[in-house]
């Protein structure tokens, strides 16, 4: 069968109705890695409770859902148009990142849906990557979110030939500067359970839990979802740019390049590579698993309202 990959660029695929509550946000800020001094993250009493800037890339696997989804069926979705059938135990998550438009409310509401649809495509002799965009949005149509994913297909093909078509994507990172130390460098642990945890914000995927899949998949037991990491990296980023102000953290994006096991800790480096949009601080980072001295999150990018309270 013959394929057309340009065919899926721009193809809008149905919308996804999408909801949560506070407890969905305390859960997701726990699975992050948020402590227990974190009072306006983790506690709803508290003046200044809020979500992770973050949270919306969970919707993607929770939907509109209050209790835990079989990952094999939430992942199941007919193939774009012009591109062959894709297999989820050949697909990785290649990058992430969330621009905030507008700050969310602490429940969702009626009406909240991703629109979801594909900017681009990339062939090469190792298979596909397709590039998501999606924005989250209210029953009114107002947009809360705008979001890029990354998918690499290893091993999917579409003609055998190099091909590239991309018609939107997220700000990339600036080069990390060789000249001079980063301005921040923020370790955290995780936790033996953190996957446990993190799951229950709606990524129900077997290889997060069961030891036996985490082996037969060649990581030697569970992993970290890379998500998990990613919120790790923002709250750190938030702490030493923002003054630990959630809604400082305006965009942030990174590349996913080796795995985490539950327990290992984290390292974030981070260098202010200068000004970014509507008064806020361009910054690039990385994290690294101490474990392993591997980068696990690379091509990291933000933009933050620098604290005062922040020092180099």
């Amino acid at each position: 069968m013959s394929y057309d990959p340009s065919k899926a660029v721009g193809f809008q695929s149905p919308d996804k109705p999408v909801s949560w509550n506070k407890r969905d946000l305390l859960l997701y800020a726990i699975g992050v890695g948020a402590k227990k001094d974190e009072f306006p993250l983790i506690y709803e009493l508290d003046k200044s409770f809020g979500p992770l800037p973050t949270y919306p890339v969970v919707l993607t696997f929770k939907g509109d859902d209050q209790d835990t989804n079989v990952f094999t069926e939430r992942v199941k979705s007919a193939p774009l148009p012009g591109l062959p059938p894709s297999d989820p135990n050949r697909t990785v998550h290649g990058s992430q990142s969330i621009e905030i438009l507008k700050d969310l409310p602490l429940v969702s509401g009626e009406g909240w849906k991703l629109k979801t649809r594909c900017t681009g495509i990339s062939e090469n002799k190792s298979g596909l990557v397709i590039m998501q965009e999606q924005l989250l949005v209210d029953g009114q149509g107002t947009a809360y979110a705008k979001l890029y994913s990354s998918s690499f297909g290893l091993g999917l093909k579409a003609t055998g030939k190099p091909f590239n078509k991309f018609i939107a994507g997220p700000p990339t990172a600036k080069p990390i500067p060789k000249d001079r130390k980063p301005d921040y460098v923020i370790k955290e642990q995780t936790t033996e359970e953190q996957a446990v945890v993190y799951r229950l914000s709606g990524d129900y995927n077997s290889l997060h839990i069961d030891p036996s899949i985490g082996k037969a998949a060649g990581f030697g037991g569970v992993i970290l979802h890379g998500l998990s990491t990613y919120g790790f990296a923002a709250r750190a980023i938030i702490k030493a740019v923002g003054g630990g102000e959630a809604k400082s953290l305006k965009l942030f994006g990174v590349r996913f390049t080796s795995p985490v096991k539950p327990g290992d800790e984290l390292e974030t480096k981070v260098w202010e590579v200068g000004p970014g949009p509507n008064g806020t601080t361009e910054v690039t980072f990385t994290t690294t698993n101490v474990a392993t001295g591997k980068a696990s999150l690379g091509g990291g990018v933000a933009y933050v309202l620098k604290s005062e309270k922040s020092k180099l």
